[in-house]
């Protein structure tokens, strides 16, 4: 309560603009003895991962909160980078939804705050389809008659995501319980998922330029107005809305079942974390605070179409008004799966999406790059 001075916050790039309105509100609300100051990463993840790291590394104090994917916090706990944020969490927790407070768990702990989550979700033209069929066997066939399916396939951790949701639906494991075995290419469900994809874009129901899209990419091509279906992000809804050729006529939901076993989207989003070398945690926790208030959560929803984690956010009418689709998205987040939790899951994230893209570009059998992944990530798991 009683911080002063200067506090960083840093994040890739503010594409959305939400990072700098909530610095301004912060400047607003505490200022001048106290104030925010925003500094912005390249926006490739990986990239982000490295400033952050070689920051740490060098016992900068430079980033005092570090908003960080939720794929990173079992890594830079496991190095002793972050406050144990336990403590503060203890009588908020109840407060947050459940799974994004798992995200930035590890180790018994709490590593961090949720700050906006999100689950992968399925965008529709409404011109050419009226609904999210029931299961994605359906979604592939009518794709293929009425222009196509686009998501994430290119070699990097949109396309880990993309296929995990396949991998789990059909029921696949990535990892043992305890995190130490590697069983990903055990029983059929790997070999299934990939075939599946492998096959969409064979018959013309993706594609074959889907094997070099990021979201970017996949966004774009959805806005052509060509395409039936994209997978996407929560935050592509308010860009789909500027778009001339889409306004209008398209539509949202959660992911259908992979036939025959269960639905299973991709928990995303972002914790913010504080360096243990910050010269103001005071200050660090003032900012979190702000981050998680009604205030800047119900504007990170309305305004910039970004997953609150708090339940309560989504109910407020402005919410509602600005995200149609907050009651779908609500239950994909409570329902989503996160990824592996593993101080090597870059690693592990890196034998998938590189075998599976090898698969879809046709360099490798499905057989094969379930083999070959399963072999990367037990090397991975043995370096720990």
């Amino acid at each position: 309560d009683s911080a002063k001075g200067e506090v960083t916050y840093c994040q890739g790039k503010d594409t959305s603009g939400n990072a700098h309105y909530m610095i301004d509100e912060f400047n607003k609300k505490y200022g001048p003895d106290l104030k925010a100051k925003l500094v912005e990463f390249p926006a490739s993840a990986d990239e982000q991962r490295n400033q952050f790291i070689q920051r740490q590394q060098a016992k900068s104090g430079d980033c005092d909160v570090f908003s960080s994917d939720v794929i990173w916090t079992a890594e830079f706990a496991s190095q002793k980078w972050l406050y144990d944020m336990t403590p503060y969490m203890e009588d908020k927790k109840a407060d947050y939804i459940e799974a994004p407070v798992e995200t930035v768990t590890y180790d018994g702990k709490i590593w961090g705050v949720p700050e906006t989550s999100d689950a992968g979700l399925l965008y529709y033209n409404t011109d050419k389809v009226k609904e999210i069929p029931a299961t994605w066997q359906e979604v592939y066939s009518t794709a293929q008659k009425e222009g196509g399916i686009v998501y994430q396939g290119a070699a990097y951790e949109g396309l880990t995501c993309d296929f995990l949701e396949l991998f789990f639906g059909a029921g696949g494991e990535v990892l043992s319980e305890d995190g130490t075995k590697s069983t990903f290419a055990e029983g059929d469900a790997g070999v299934k998922a990939l075939s599946f994809m492998v096959d969409g874009i064979k018959n013309g129901a993706a594609p074959k330029a889907v094997t070099t899209y990021m979201e970017p990419e996949s966004l774009t091509a959805f806005q052509t107005g060509k395409y039936a279906y994209m997978r996407n992000w929560p935050y592509a809804y308010a860009l789909n809305k500027k778009a001339e050729k889409v306004k209008g006529n398209f539509d949202v939901g959660p992911q259908p079942t992979f036939e025959g076993g269960e639905k299973a989207g991709i928990l995303g989003g972002h914790n913010s974390v504080i360096s243990v070398y910050s010269k103001n945690p005071g200050g660090a926790l003032k900012l979190i605070d702000h981050i998680g208030s009604p205030e800047i959560q119900t504007a990170y929803a309305a305004q910039f179409s970004l997953s609150p984690v708090k339940a309560a956010v989504y109910d407020d009418p402005k919410v509602q008004e600005a995200i149609p689709f907050a009651n779908a998205l609500r239950e994909g987040i409570t329902n989503a799966r996160a990824r592996p939790v593993s101080p090597v899951y870059p690693q592990i994230s890196q034998a998938i999406y590189k075998n599976v893209n090898a698969a879809l570009s046709g360099q490798q059998s499905p057989e094969d790059a379930m083999k070959q992944a399963q072999s990367d990530i037990e090397k991975a798991l043995s370096t720990f």
